[in-house]
């Protein structure tokens, strides 16, 4: 099982639209509204890396009003 976390900053007063399009994502199993650098925290599990990152590029980084993100991928062995 390949996991990622993905840190999302978006434009002001966008994130309850970004949170919902997110849950109609395969592969989101977590999110949650942050405080500080970044709006929103999302957890990703798939079978493998290539579908998290085509899931990161083609899905969630083209989400309207996403200013950046920041992808923390987890190391197989060390759960």
């Amino acid at each position: 099982m390949a996991i990622a976390y993905v840190l999302i900053n978006c434009e002001l007063g966008s994130e309850e639209d970004i949170i919902k399009q997110l849950k109609a994502i395969s592969g989101v199993k977590e999110m949650h509204g942050t405080f500080g650098a970044y709006d929103i925290l999302v957890k990703l599990e798939s079978d493998n890396v290539e579908k998290l990152r085509e899931i990161i590029t083609w899905n969630i980084r083209k989400i309207q009003n996403i200013r950046s993100t920041l992808t923390l991928m987890g190391v197989s062995g060390q759960e």
